[in-house]
């Protein structure tokens, strides 16, 4: 009778029916689209739960014909398992380092997307379609207007918060170049801005506060170090004239306040318009040098007391190739104290996967541009994710997205 109460206890999900269990290992067919099934599972009502560690992170979804239906069109592996199985799990979770967490609400997600075509893909927007998980296109209008309130998750990817263009002057003649140029110089009049970098950087202020109201921000390539230069620099001009007419302040370094900051600190701006990085945070040149046979290692947490990185680090393996970017991965050295690193290139000051708490809301950064393509180079084809369905690095983008949907009070990190 104990064993039957205890039992009671520790299954949220009813004990009188079958249930569905998605696999997340070596089991799984198509890892990526898997997450979308949890996803729309949780936004239909239905009782879905993540089982961190138990079998790559897989899902425990109350039984429904439309799940069923849903995993069979879109390929997607799943058991139909009984209540007596469901009850094996629970031991098995309770044993080990592994835990249950009830996924409780769909976040509403954000992706910042310019007004115009960019060369190069978004590695985010590409999971997000492939795994069929809805969100809307937002840019500085819309930030600047407020509407961030309305969203629980929102990615920024190979942007330029400095107001630099990205560094790309060896483009500045191509069409996409000068529609970038024009579009930006023009919301920044509309805001009565004199210059785009003051635009940015209040666009960047306006992340920031998003994410300490409670929100969550991911972050990829040259997104996550731009950000926090916009915020260490606020009213400081650090632009150089190539791109704005005149000439920065000549003390912006010493002027930058890092305690502004969400994820860095005490980094050296690179403000030399023909070095494409943007500061001394980023280690792309070393992780080039080390070439595309390197690979980078997640970190185990504990899932029962460190269920947040837990979350975000779900795959079906512990060590990823690593990938490039604009900014590839950042220095330990310049991380704030509170920041926890989920990811590093062994041996190397690289970490390539951070999160942090902020206020009321997390920030969680991957560096690199796109985990499937090593040096993906402007005007090189989007990545095809049907031939990448078991994609790891991209798992971890999708761990992301559906993160926000995890009952709040057990997240204690």
């Amino acid at each position: 009778m104990k064993k039957i109460a205890l039992l009671s206890i520790l299954l949220p999900i009813a004990l009188m029916a079958n249930s569905i269990l998605i696999p997340m290992d070596d089991a799984q067919n198509d890892h990526l689209r898997a997450y979308g099934i949890a996803y729309h599972a949780v936004a239909m009502g239905i009782k879905s739960e993540w089982l961190l560690n138990y079998r790559g992170g897989s899902f425990l979804i109350a039984y429904d014909p439309a799940i069923i239906k849903m995993c069979k069109e879109k390929g997607v592996s799943y058991e139909v398992i009984t209540p007596s199985e469901v009850a094996s799990i629970y031991a098995t979770i309770r044993d080990n380092n592994m835990n249950a967490v009830e996924l409780e609400k769909a976040p509403k997600v954000a992706v910042y997307i310019p007004p115009y075509a960019e060369p190069w893909d978004d590695a985010v927007t590409l999971a997000l379609d492939y795994a069929d998980i809805p969100y809307d296109r937002i840019y500085d209008d819309e930030i600047l207007e407020g509407k961030l309130s309305q969203y629980d998750w929102l990615h920024i990817h190979h942007e330029d918060f400095t107001g630099q263009f990205g560094k790309f002057l060896a483009y500045r003649n191509t069409e996409w170049y000068k529609t970038q140029v024009r579009i930006d110089e023009a919301t920044a009049r509309k805001w009565g801005f004199q210059k785009v970098w003051q635009l940015k950087h209040a666009v960047a202020y306006k992340i920031r506060d998003f994410v300490k109201n409670g929100g969550f921000l991911f972050a990829m390539c040259s997104a996550p170090i731009t950000l926090d230069i916009a915020l260490a620099a606020g009213n400081v001009d650090i632009v150089p004239a190539v791109y704005d007419g005149d000439p920065p302040d000549p003390n912006a370094q010493k002027k930058l306040d890092f305690s502004q900051t969400m994820a860095f600190t005490d980094f050296k701006l690179v403000m030399d318009p023909s070095i494409y990085e943007h500061s001394d945070v980023d280690v792309t040149r070393e992780a080039a040098q080390r070439g595309p046979n390197t690979y980078f290692t997640l970190f185990n947490f504990s899932a029962k007391y460190d269920p947040v990185p837990t979350i975000l680090t779900q795959d079906h393996t512990r060590v990823i190739k690593e990938f490039l970017g604009q900014d590839t991965g950042f220095r330990k050295s310049k991380l704030k104290s509170y920041v926890i690193v989920m990811g590093e290139v062994k041996g190397t000051d690289e970490a390539k996967y951070i999160y942090g708490s902020y206020g009321k809301g997390f920030f969680s950064y991957l560096g690199g541009h796109d985990p499937e393509d090593y040096s993906h180079r402007v005007g090189d084809p989007p990545t095809d994710l049907k031939l990448h369905r078991h994609s790891p690095g991209y798992r971890l983008i999708l761990n992301n997205v559906l993160f926000p949907a995890a009952k709040k009070k057990k997240l204690k990190t």
